[in-house]
């Protein structure tokens, strides 16, 4: 099996291919939850790393761990295609040229666990194209609010919370791409078992996902055999690759409707030690932090192990304030004193309170029937109560701290680091090839959420990875 990844810069992808936040406190964002994560995970854990907690013998022999898995379904599975298919979204544009579908998919019916999706068919020879799963990260954030409706979904949700506008750099243009609202207790998705809804673990996530996946190829049969990859972004470092390891674990025992063919993760928490160090030498970097206090950082932290108090001092001394960690550099979400939200300055193609806005949106009566919502259900874009455990813009997830856990893999560099470029020929970022396929590239100028802030960008990168090329290394020639 060959292998390639992509990584974004700003915002950092990987991806293989195999053979100031909001000021509303009212909306949890996942920009806010990967941050509180990290930070409450190391005070949790006392620095303890990341390979002695027990939940990672799971994925150390992957094939004893699932083997029991179903790799077909005994019977059809409830819910049909037919069923799940959108007439239109509450607001949208017209002469909308693709099918959306949305609805539920029964994971466990022991406890009554079901995950919600929104699929949208490319408007270009969908039956060609490959079928692409999305998974946000957080943990515990909505694929739909974010990843299909701030990021590279074919819609963006206007500021006025009803209509919608169309996203020309959608990444459906070049694939099928399906979102899943995971785990359980996430958006729209659900468990009746109440407790499975404030704490989850990866394990779970990844066989949940897997089931959704089984159970949802019966629905779309017609994607069965088609080439399949899985992406996603932030705490998805761990939800991708996890859920890569069960499927191809269940391909040694007979699965054979899932193409798995590559993944391709953006700015992912990977490593706990990697991205500690990663985004405080990112501040350093571009002159947040203080030599001075870069200085004592490095004196008393280790950052391989517990660290003391003298550490921690070091860390507390400075303050970034009113900024975005996602994105540094790019404005931030602000509340006038009649409580509407604005923009603290103006960056073409983005706004920073657009999770407030898909709140709203996604809040409605007349959106949650018209993707077949149960009644009476309220979407958050994250749950705020759980809690998920495992063993050149973006200070959360930095790509200082991705370069960190490339080097740590011990690969020989085939093709070494070099520009690449967009069809309108300026630099869209930097990539490097190694062994085996793994790429690392960066988008430039891209915050955290890669397709908000660089869509155009973003696209041209998605597309050499489903092409399984490099993007062109030389701009093109005028004529």
């Amino acid at each position: 099996m060959t292998m390639r990844t992509y990584t974004t810069c700003s915002a950092v992808v990987l991806a293989l291919l195999l053979g100031a936040a909001l000021a509303n406190a009212a909306i949890l964002q996942q920009r806010d939850v990967l941050k509180t994560f990290i930070e409450a995970r190391a005070r949790a854990n006392g620095h303890v790393r990341p390979d002695t907690y027990a939940e990672e013998d799971t994925w150390a022999d992957p094939d004893s761990s699932f083997k029991h898995l179903p790799t077909k379904c005994s019977t059809p599975p409830p819910g049909t295609r037919e069923a799940d298919k959108i007439a239109a979204l509450p607001g949208q544009p017209p002469r909308v040229n693709f099918d959306q579908y949305s609805g539920y998919v029964t994971v466990s019916e022991q406890h009554g666990r079901a995950l919600f999706y929104y699929f949208v068919e490319s408007p270009y020879e969908a039956a060609s194209k490959p079928l692409v799963l999305w998974l946000n990260g957080g943990p515990g954030c909505s694929s739909l609010g974010a990843g299909a409706f701030q990021e590279l979904g074919p819609f963006r949700v206007n500021p006025d919370g009803k209509t919608l506008s169309r996203n020309r750099h959608a990444w459906n243009n070049v694939a099928n791409i399906l979102f899943l609202e995971s785990p359980a207790g996430v958006g729209f998705s659900y468990s009746n078992t109440s407790s499975e809804n404030y704490v989850s673990g990866d394990r779970r996530t990844a066989v949940d996902a897997y089931i959704f996946l089984l159970n949802w190829l019966e629905r779309f049969p017609e994607y069965k055999g088609r080439d399949f990859f899985i992406a996603g972004e932030s705490y998805s470092g761990h939800y991708v690759p996890q859920l890569a390891s069960v499927i191809i674990a269940l391909h040694k025992f007979g699965l054979t409707s899932m193409n798995l063919k590559g993944i391709f993760v953006g700015n992912p928490l990977l490593d706990d030690y990697k991205n500690d160090k990663g985004w405080l030498e990112f501040l350093w970097n571009h002159g947040v932090m203080s030599d001075e206090v870069w200085g004592d950082i490095s004196a008393h932290c280790s950052f391989r192990g517990v660290e003391g108090k003298a550490c921690g001092q070091a860390k507390d001394s400075f303050r970034t304030g009113d900024i975005d960690p996602y994105n540094i550099y790019a404005p931030v979400c602000l509340v006038s004193r009649n409580g509407t939200l604005y923009s603290s300055s103006y960056l073409a193609g983005y706004d920073p309170c657009i999770g407030a806005h898909v709140s709203v949106y996604f809040n409605k009566p007349e959106v949650q029937k018209a993707i077949h919502v149960r009644t009476k259900t309220e979407w958050s874009e994250c749950a705020d109560l759980l809690w998920i455990y495992s063993g050149d813009m973006d200070d959360v997830c930095p790509i200082t701290a991705t370069r960190y856990s490339v080097k740590d893999l011990g690969l020989a560099i085939t093709k070494p680091w070099r520009p690449w470029y967009t069809p309108q020929s300026e630099v869209g970022g930097y990539a490097q090839q190694y062994e085996g396929g793994f790429t690392f590239a960066s988008v430039r100028g891209a915050g955290h959420l890669v397709p908000s802030f660089q869509p155009k960008r973003s696209l041209v990168l998605f597309y050499s990875f489903l092409k399984g090329v490099l993007p062109p290394a030389f701009p093109k020639v005028s004529e």
